[in-house]
């Protein structure tokens, strides 16, 4: 049986007054909830208050499930909400680590940076590593889930898109311009200007 299929009947049971079949759904998404969360508040404290608060609202907001989309999609949706809304009451330094993008992008950014034979330099060097952090932090609100959902936490295009109620070709472009963001930030913090040919002699825009 799939696990939509799971938490679905889980839902249907918890509906009809079967608080264990809740427990069950808060047993399997409790630490993917909570490492999103901390994902994008980088503060674990904020992280513990933010899971809460989804499984808060999700008992209390159940009978208004349709279905119409999978429970994970829905959950990280509420997720990714009360995270925004976390860091909106309590701005501070969060950290990314290097380590956590995908390999496609972290070959990008690397190749936007210098010659091979410097990377291993480079990777080393703490300095670059709380330049990274501070630039994933400036992406703008409507970036930021995007790529961290997709280069940090490796979902798919199709399952960011319907986390986040947006199309998938806003979810290739929103990925694209934080990608040529952070590279530009980067390259430019090195004094590195051998950028790729797409973001060459072009302002890269923050506005959604």
């Amino acid at each position: 049986m799939s696990r939509n299929r799971l938490d679905l009947e889980c839902i249907k049971k918890f509906k009809n007054g079967d608080i264990g079949a809740f427990e069950k759904l808060v047993s399997h998404y409790s630490e993917k909830a909570y490492s999103l969360a901390f994902r994008l508040t980088k503060n674990q404290e904020d992280a513990e208050e933010v899971l809460q608060d989804v499984f808060v609202s999700v008992f209390r907001k159940i009978d208004g499930f349709e279905g119409k989309s999978s429970f994970s999609s829905w959950l990280y949706r509420v997720t990714v909400n009360a995270s925004f809304m976390k860091l909106r009451k309590k701005r501070q330094d969060r950290t990314v680590k290097l380590e956590d993008l995908s390999s496609n992008f972290q070959e990008a950014l690397i190749a936007s940076l210098s010659e091979r034979d410097e990377i291993s330099e480079l990777l080393k060097q703490k300095e670059l590593r709380e330049k990274l952090h501070k630039a994933i932090d400036s992406l703008p609100e409507c970036y930021k889930p995007v790529f961290i959902l997709r280069d940090i936490d490796g979902l798919s295009t199709e399952e960011v898109a319907e986390i986040l109620k947006i199309t998938v070709p806003a979810v290739k472009s929103r990925l694209h311009r934080s990608r040529l963001i952070l590279r530009k930030k980067l390259a430019n913090f090195y004094g590195e200007y051998r950028v790729l040919k797409e973001v060459q002699g072009r302002p890269i825009a923050s506005n959604c």
